[in-house]
């Protein structure tokens, strides 16, 4: 079992330098199972904010394909791939979770899911969005997706955000790791490959969300709304 942790600022707010290492462990991690996790008591808060603000056209073009580059990176892993959720899992970090083939969360009335893009004026890239269209049940789309709140523990085990709660989300973790990862791994690797090869967005679809949805996430607008985010 590799274990692959978001440690950053932030409560783990993905940069482009926690996304490229994260990237780089799952692609050493080879077939291993792998029990993703945050640090310091939080899976992910979301993207940092401080460098999304900072990014022009080209270097957000860049900051959104290393996220769509990470989300497969994840959902394709050969290996059986558990999140072990304690504390927030929000926007790109709630994206991450929903890569993941079980998704276990803490305990918490404080912790707090979702994908809040629409409430940011932001659209989802393509690939990101067509894997979470396949992993949160369709009913619940309208309320997950264009709803953009925030959930409780209980409201995202409701929605399919998450698969399970629990009083030991670390323990209960390993030892769902430890069961997906006692199935013949050639078996598991080819089933899971049959269930989501399909799911992607077209090199097309690729293209055309960079070339509408780049303005948005650079516009003065959407980054005086994140300066007043950061206070």
């Amino acid at each position: 079992m590799k274990e692959i942790t978001l440690d950053a600022p932030g409560k783990n707010a993905l940069s482009s330098a926690l996304m490229e290492r994260t990237l780089s462990e799952f692609k050493a991690a080879g077939d291993s199972p792998v029990l993703l996790t945050g640090a310091n008591g939080c899976f992910s808060a979301g993207l940092n904010l401080h460098e999304v603000a900072s990014l022009d056209a080209e270097q957000m073009k860049a900051f959104l394909e290393l996220l769509t580059n990470l989300c497969r990176a994840i959902w394709n892993h050969p290996g059986p791939v558990v999140a072990s959720i304690e504390g927030h899992a929000i926007a790109g970090g709630c994206v991450l979770v929903q890569m993941c083939d079980f998704r276990i969360a803490q305990t918490s009335d404080k912790s707090r899911f979702g994908l809040n893009e629409v409430a940011l004026g932001l659209r989802v890239p393509p690939t990101a969005l067509a894997m979470m269209r396949d992993k949160i049940p369709r009913k619940y789309h309208e309320e997950v997706f264009l709803g953009s709140g925030l959930h409780s523990a209980k409201d995202a085990l409701r929605l399919g955000l998450i698969d399970a709660i629990s009083n030991d989300a670390a323990g209960d973790s390993r030892a769902k790791l430890d069961s997906l990862a006692r199935h013949p791994r050639h078996a598991y690797r080819a089933m899971k490959h049959d269930l989501r090869a399909h799911i992607y967005a077209s090199e097309e679809a690729e293209a055309a969300f960079l070339r509408h949805a780049i303005p948005a996430w650079t516009a003065p607008e959407f980054k005086q709304k994140i300066q007043s985010l950061l206070g």
